[in-house]
This record gives structure tokens, C-alpha cells and sequence, in this order.
């Protein structure tokens, strides 16, 4: 299953793919994230994880422009919650050092007590650490 969701304007600003050889959800969020497209990506992934039955999200940040803290409030108190009843357990999160999208990285990881989550600035660590979790299942 992949489902591409877009902006007001046209705009994808999220890949959700479902990896059956990995066990895992695979996000690609991309450009400027309204609080709104958070909302709607993440429910959108969350649901692709129940529906699959698996534990591990794989989520790829590199391409955000700008940060996203306008929505890490309801991401770690109201999404968190839901993620992990819908089944979550592992959130490898890839982020580009240095970059807004990467600070707020950093705050969701610091904040964030749902579900365990680790941040990368590469996929294949990021990819070797999901494993861990997502081939035991």
C-alpha cells in the first residue's frame, strides 16, 4: 500500500508506504509543514500501522523545509497516545542535522514517552536499528 497525501496547493507532502520485506511503516514527509498536514500525515501513517498489524515506523524528515514545532505540542500529547494504541512501539525518525526540521527533531525526542524513538541523520542506521525491533515480530 502507498498512499500520497497533498497540500491546498498540489502539493505531496507525505508519502506512507507499507514495507512488508522490513515490517515497518516507511514515511516520507517533504516542503513546508502546515499544523494541519501534520494532523493528517500522521493520522494517515498511524492508520497504516494498525492496518498492517506492525510495531515500527520508519520516519524520513529530510526533506521538510523549515521546522515543525507549531504542531509538537499535539504531537506528543494528543498523537502519542493514539500512535501507541494503534500499536506503535519503535519511531526511527531521520532528520538533516543543522536544519529547523532537526531542532524540532530534537524536541519531539526529548519530550516524546509514548513509544520508543530514535533519531538518525542516515537511513541506513536508522534502517539497521528498526530491524532490531521489526524482523522479531
Amino acid at each position: 500500500m502507498r498512499q500520497e497525501l497533498k497540500n491546498a496547493f498540489g502539493k505531496e507532502f507525505i508519502t506512507v508506504s507499507v514495507d512488508k520485506e522490513n515490517r515497518w511503516v516507511h514515511v516520507i514527509w517533504k516542503g513546508y509543514l502546515t499544523k494541519e498536514n501534520v494532523k493528517a500525515g500522521a493520522l494517515a501513517y498511524t492508520a497504516a500501522v494498525k492496518e498492517a498489524g506492525y510495531t515500527c515506523v520508519l520516519n524520513d524528515t529530510r526533506q521538510i523545509l523549515g521546522g515543525w514545532d507549531h504542531s509538537l505540542d499535539w504531537v506528543v500529547n494528543d498523537w502519542g497516545p493514539q500512535a501507541a494504541q494503534a500499536g506503535i512501539q519503535h519511531f526511527a525518525m531521520i532528520a538533516n542535522p543543522a536544519s529547523f526540521g532537526e531542532s524540532t527533531a530534537a524536541a519531539f525526542y526529548a519530550t516524546f514517552k509514548a513509544f520508543e524513538v530514535k533519531v538518525f541523520d542516515n537511513m541506513p542506521s536508522a534502517e539497521d536499528w528498526l530491524r532490531q525491533y521489526s524482523l522479531k515480530n
